[in-house]
C-alpha cells in the first residue's frame, strides 16, 4: 500500500491537473474553465507557482492540513526558489490554522533560521509566539506554555518593534501576564478557603511583587488583609490596607479591607518592618506600578 504522503501526491496531482492544467490561459497561469479529463501526473510536473496557488486554494477552502502539505512540497521540489521561502511561511500559517501548533512552530523557526533578515521574519516570530499563546486556556494549572508565550512575544516586541505585529504582541503579552497572575490568585483563594493562610499568603505575595501591573493586584492586597488578620498579624494587615488606600481607593477591594480593619478598631497604615512595608516605601517614593 502506498504511503500517506505518496497517496496525497497522486491525489494532489489529479486535483491540480483538474484545477490548473486543464484550466489555463495558454500561458501556464490557472484560469477558470471546464475539466475535460483527469490523469495521474506526478506532482513534480507542476511548477512551484502552480503548487503554491494550490496551497492558497486549500487555505481558502478551509483545508489547512492539505495546504500545509502543498507548501511543504514546494520546499522539497524547489528548495532554492523564491516560492520555497514564501511557501515556508505559508506552511507555518497553514499548520497554525489547523491547530497543529508544534509543526507551525517548527516551520516558523526554520523560516527565522533561514531568512532572519526577511520582511516576513517578524511574522514568523509572531506565529511562533501564537503557537504557545493560543494554547494558554487549554493547559490547566501547567503554566509552562504561558511562560514560553511571554518569552516569544517579548522577542517580537524587542526584535521587531516597528513591525505591524509589535502592537498585537504587546497586547497579548499583557493578557498572558495577567493570565499568570490569575492562576496565582486562583491557587491563593483555594488555600484561603481551606484556612491554609501561609500558603495563601505566598501566592498573593507573588502577585503583589511580580505582577503589580495586572488587574489582580488590588484583590491580592485585600486577600492579604484577610489572611494576615486570620493569623493575628495586625501590622502586615494594616500595611496591605494602607497600600490599597494609596493606590486602589476607588475599588471594592479597598472598601472591603477598610470595613474589615475598622471593624476591629484598626487603621489602614504602614506598620512593622515586613516585606509589605518595603512595598509601601517603594510606592510612596513613586516606584509602585
Amino acid at each position: 500500500m502506498a504511503s500517506s504522503a505518496s497517496r496525497k501526491r497522486v491525489v494532489g496531482a489529479i486535483v491540480l491537473v483538474a484545477v490548473l492544467a486543464a484550466c489555463s490561459d495558454g500561458g501556464g497561469r490557472p484560469t477558470r474553465g471546464t475539466v475535460f479529463n483527469q490523469q495521474e501526473i506526478p506532482l513534480e510536473e507542476f511548477t512551484a507557482e502552480q503548487i503554491f496557488e494550490r496551497g492558497e486554494f486549500e487555505i481558502e477552502s478551509r483545508r489547512p492540513d492539505d495546504a500545509a502539505f502543498y507548501f511543504g512540497e514546494i520546499e522539497r521540489l524547489y528548495p532554492y526558489s523564491d516560492f520555497a521561502k514564501r511557501a515556508l511561511i505559508m506552511q507555518a500559517f497553514a499548520f497554525h490554522k489547523d491547530k497543529d501548533y508544534p509543526n507551525s512552530r517548527s516551520s516558523a523557526q526554520r523560516f527565522i533560521d533561514f531568512y532572519p533578515d526577511d520582511d516576513d521574519a517578524a511574522y514568523a516570530q509572531y506565529l511562533l509566539a501564537l503557537s504557545y499563546y493560543d494554547q494558554i486556556d487549554e493547559v490547566g494549572r501547567d503554566q509552562g506554555l504561558t511562560f514560553q508565550a511571554l518569552q516569544s512575544l517579548r522577542e517580537v516586541i524587542e526584535r521587531y518593534p516597528n513591525s505591524e505585529y509589535a502592537k498585537s504582541a504587546i497586547l497579548k503579552f499583557d493578557l498572558a501576564f495577567d493570565h499568570l497572575a490569575s492562576k496565582e490568585m486562583e491557587v491563593g483563594r483555594y488555600y484561603l478557603r481551606r484556612d491554609n493562610y501561609s500558603s495563601a499568603i505566598n501566592r498573593f505575595r507573588v502577585v503583589v511583587e511580580d505582577f503589580q501591573t495586572t488587574s489582580h493586584t488590588a484583590e491580592a492586597l485585600h486577600r492579604l488583609v484577610e489572611a494576615y488578620l486570620s493569623l493575628g498579624l495586625v501590622n502586615e494587615a494594616q500595611t496591605a490596607g494602607a497600600i490599597l488606600g494609596h493606590n486602589f481607593q476607588s475599588t471594592e477591594w479597598y472598601e472591603d479591607s477598610f470595613k474589615l480593619l475598622k471593624g476591629r478598631g484598626l487603621e489602614l497604615k504602614a506598620s512593622g518592618d515586613g516585606w509589605l512595608r518595603q512595598i509601601y516605601r517603594q510606592m510612596v517614593k513613586g516606584r509602585w506600578l
